[in-house]
This record gives structure tokens, C-alpha cells and sequence, in this order.
């Protein structure tokens, strides 16, 4: 990769674990739906201009119900359920249960899609599920008052995040990923609305959190999903899902610096072992060796 896709790269990951610490902001004043709901409505008003510009716009129309489908799967329910978990659980801790999508999106595919996992994925999948028990054991990484089912609610928006990579890879392939993003985000604002309306706090948040909302939307969101499609076009999808790896140790720092959260040994170590299981599972890290055999043998 060139020096500036290493930067959008870097620039992605920092963006992506930012987004912890803002609904870690947010979340308590708002509460978990209307924060997501204004994110998601944020997010796809930025996207809109250009979408409109787009020549692929009208296949926002030919594709709307498997639009709700990926705005339901892959915005609106793992959003919330996030938004939830950050009630209870730090920045960091939160990110590393969301590096466990990968995982997920894999056991998804073997039980919904006919998808076979060969003897290094499923170790890899063994792996990564135990570096998510040594993570949760760590019982002073979160408070006991809800802290079980913030973790449950984490993990449970990467599964809903594996069925949403699933469906889409095989229903929405072929449609542009402009059209994908921005038709989701809107659709996930639609659905989650009358939820937001009844959840709506009776106090008028704090100026904070309506900037942190705002910067969740455009930045962390918008902006983010402009430049991963970007990535995609340049350096192609593979390497473009390493930024997976690098959200957490974002996520960690800025929740140390901005929010005084602890890092605990237990939880780098538990990060490492759930990114190794990742790369096993997904077989990045056996595509990234054949790579460099590759390269080592067309250079002598």
C-alpha cells in the first residue's frame, strides 16, 4: 500500500473506534435508541448529496426491501445494542467485543449460507470464542449491575453484524455500495423512529452530547463509510478489513485519554487472542503468508 492509503487506513480505524467513546458520551443522556436514531438519520442526510449525484441512485428504489433488511441487521439493531453495552462497559472493552464480527460473520455463513469451515477456521473460531471468555472473566473490566448483560448485548451486535455482511454479500453484491450505505442508514432512521419517540428523554440532553451525536454522525459514520469505499476501490476489500484490527487499540486510547478508563492487561491480552482467532477464522492470516511467499520468490 502507498503512504496515503496507510493514512486512510490509520484515519478509518481512528474514526471507527472514536465512535465508542461517542456513544459512551451520549448514550446515558439520550438514551440507547434516540442516540442511534439521530446517528443512522445524521449519517444518511451527510451520504445524501451524494447519492443524488450518483448514477446508480435508482437502484435505491429497486432495492428497498433488502435495504430495511441491512439497515435493520446492520445499523439499527447492533447500533443500539452498542449503545446499550457503553452504559456499562468502557470504550475499549466494548470495541473488543466488536472485533468478534468477523467470527460471527463466518459462523453465520457455515449455519445459514452452506458456507465450510476448513480445520484452520474452526481453530481460529475456538480461538477467538476463548479470547471473548478471557475477556468477560476479568470480572473488574465492567461493574456487576449490568455488566453480564451490557456484555450479552455486545456480542450480540457482531452476530447481528454477521448476518448483516452475510445477506448482503449475497443479495447486494452487485448494487453500489453508496446506495447500500446511505439506503440503510435511512432505512434504519425509518424503523427505529416510533422506538425513539417513546424513548425520547424528558430533559433536553446537554450541548456535549448533542455535539457528540452530531460528530457520531458525520464523522464517525458519513465520513468514515465515504472513506472505507474508498479504501475498497483502491487496495480492494481484504486489506480493507484489517482496520478491524486496528479499532480496538483506538477505541482503548481514546477512552483513556478523553474518559480516564482503565486499559487492563487482561483486556490487551484478551484483544490480541480474539484478533488472532479473527485472522484464523477468515483465513487472513494464511492469505497474508501466501502473499509474502509470493513476493519473496518473484524477488530472487
Amino acid at each position: 500500500m502507498k503512504a496515503i492509503e496507510f493514512r486512510d487506513l490509520f484515519l478509518l480505524a481512528a474514526l471507527w473506534g472514536a465512535s465508542f467513546l461517542f456513544m459512551r458520551m451520549g448514550a446515558a443522556d439520550f438514551g440507547p435508541i434516540p442516540l442511534i436514531e439521530l446517528r443512522v438519520l445524521i449519517a444518511g442526510l451527510f451520504l445524501l448529496p451524494w447519492l443524488i449525484r450518483s448514477p446508480d441512485q435508482g437502484q435505491l428504489w429497486q432495492h428497498k426491501t433488502p435495504l430495511f433488511i441491512l439497515g435493520a441487521a446492520g445499523s439499527a439493531i447492533p447500533f443500539t445494542l452498542i449503545a446499550y453495552s457503553t452504559l456499562f462497559l468502557s470504550s475499549g472493552f466494548a470495541s473488543i467485543l466488536n472485533a468478534t464480527t468477523p467470527l460471527f460473520g463466518a459462523l453465520v455463513g457455515v449455519l445459514f449460507y452452506q458456507y465450510r469451515f476448513t480445520a484452520v477456521q474452526l481453530l481460529g473460531l475456538l480461538v477467538g470464542l476463548s479470547g471473548v471468555a478471557l475477556l468477560v472473566w476479568d470480572n473488574a473490566a465492567f461493574p456487576e449491575e449490568g455488566g453480564f448483560l451490557a456484555v450479552m448485548a455486545g456480542l450480540g451486535a457482531s452476530f447481528s453484524y454477521g448476518i448483516a455482511a452475510n445477506y448482503s454479500k449475497s443479495k447486494m453484491s452487485l448494487v453500489n455500495p453508496l446506495v447500500n450505505t446511505c439506503g440503510s442508514q435511512m432505512a434504519a432512521a425509518i424503523l427505529l423512529l416510533p422506538f425513539a419517540i417513546v424513548t425520547w428523554p424528558s430533559q433536553m440532553p446537554p450541548l456535549e452530547s448533542w455535539i457528540a451525536v452530531t460528530i457520531l454522525g458525520v464523522l464517525c459514520t458519513g465520513f468514515a463509510f465515504l472513506l472505507y469505499f474508498r479504501l475498497i476501490t483502491r487496495i480492494g476489500p481484504h486489506k480493507t478489513i484489517t482496520v478491524t484490527y486496528l479499532i480496538p487499540a483506538f477505541a482503548m486510547v481514546w477512552g483513556a485519554i478523553f474518559l480516564d478508563e482503565t486499559v487492563t492487561i487482561n483486556m490487551i491480552t484478551a484483544c490480541l487472542v480474539i484478533l488472532l482467532g479473527t485472522a484464523l477464522s477468515t483465513d487472513l492470516l494464511s492469505g497474508t503468508i501466501k502473499a509474502i511467499r509470493l513476493k519473496l520468490s518473484t524477488t530472487r
